[in-house]
């Protein structure tokens, strides 16, 4: 582990310029929540450490962008913030507070971006009228020890402490990309296998073409196996050629894709503005080289066809 931060949830809704519009709080420590997020580096105008204000200042909150737009809002700004109600002599009133925006932030997500505000941790827990945390917030040095750091916490400090790793919260959506992932594997598999088939079928034809000239070579001495390294490494080339063409191509696209954000998608619906891509090396060899295999196989039938030719039968009616 190598940083734990307070936070505070809460719901309420935020309202300015005649617009209103749901949200979502996070009361945090903005000093201790650098151990956890990179949320300062997130903010593109204003200023984190403004959510801790001064005595007799107006506290301060910090917004999406989209949120912001949606409020017709600016860093400097004022909100009202209503959370829950509260009893008076005059009935339940709605518990209101005017808060100043002190900067706005993006986080690359949508749902995030336009739902959520962030309080310091007095203020939240003054608005929500709670007098302690409701969790922790850990950070540690390796993603996929995560879950088996989190089984361990409930017996370490006692069973009254539920866990939730970053794998549980997202289990429907790494679900689904795992799904898509297959599906883009097959899809992928299925071309390079017509690929495959196309390099069969050229060296078939091949074969049939230079006859005469197998025949030629059989007859001054050629070996069966030399005749066959001949075609395999002939078909071995040609896949080399056009993988290392086609990853070349398929690198390049992806940079350019991602550089320029040329793709663009609705971010109401996939919650990002663009399609990016990433190319991961590991994944790339593996391509590459299961290209180059498959394309290595696809070149045995033919040559050794090749090889079995006769050279009587084929220099027969030459």
């Amino acid at each position: 582990m190598v940083g734990a931060a307070p936070e505070i949830l809460g719901q309420g809704l935020i309202s300015a310029v005649g617009e209103t519009q749901p949200v979502q709080i996070q009361g945090i420590d903005p000093v201790l929540e650098q151990q956890v997020t990179n949320l300062k580096g997130a903010v593109t105008s204003g200023n984190l450490d403004a959510l801790t204000a001064a005595e007799g200042d107006v506290d301060g909150i910090l917004i999406g962008k989209d949120l912001a737009a949606k409020l017709h809002v600016a860093t400097g700004d004022s909100v009202s913030l209503t959370m829950g109600v509260t009893l008076s002599p005059a009935g339940l009133l709605p518990r209101t507070r005017r808060l100043r925006v002190v900067g706005l932030f993006s986080l690359g997500l949508f749902e995030f971006d336009s739902t959520t505000a962030f309080l310091s941790l007095d203020v939240a827990k003054r608005l929500l009228g709670k007098d302690q945390i409701d969790l922790i917030q850990l950070r540690v040095d390796d993603i996929y020890a995560a879950p088996q750091i989190a089984a361990s916490i409930p017996s370490t400090l006692g069973s009254q402490y539920v866990t939730q790793d970053w794998a549980a919260t997202n289990r429907s959506l790494f679900s689904a990309l795992g799904l898509e992932k297959m599906a883009i594997s097959l899809t992928i598999g299925l071309i390079v296998m017509v690929a495959a088939l196309n390099i069969i079928a050229s060296l078939i034809l091949l074969v049939m073409e230079k006859h005469r000239d197998i025949a030629i070579l059989k007859t001054m001495g050629a070996s069966a196996r030399s005749v066959t390294t001949i075609f395999m490494m002939q078909g071995l080339i040609i896949g080399i050629v056009g993988t290392t063409v086609g990853a070349s191509a398929g690198y390049a696209l992806s940079y350019v894709l991602t550089r320029y954000k040329l793709i663009r998608v609705p971010v109401d619906v996939y919650q990002v503005s663009f399609v990016p891509f990433r190319v991961l090396p590991i994944d790339f060899a593996f391509v590459v080289g299961a290209a180059v295999l498959v394309c290595f196989i696809a070149t045995i039938y033919p040559a050794r066809q090749a090889a079995k030719l006769d050279p009587v039968q084929a220099l027969r009616y030459e």
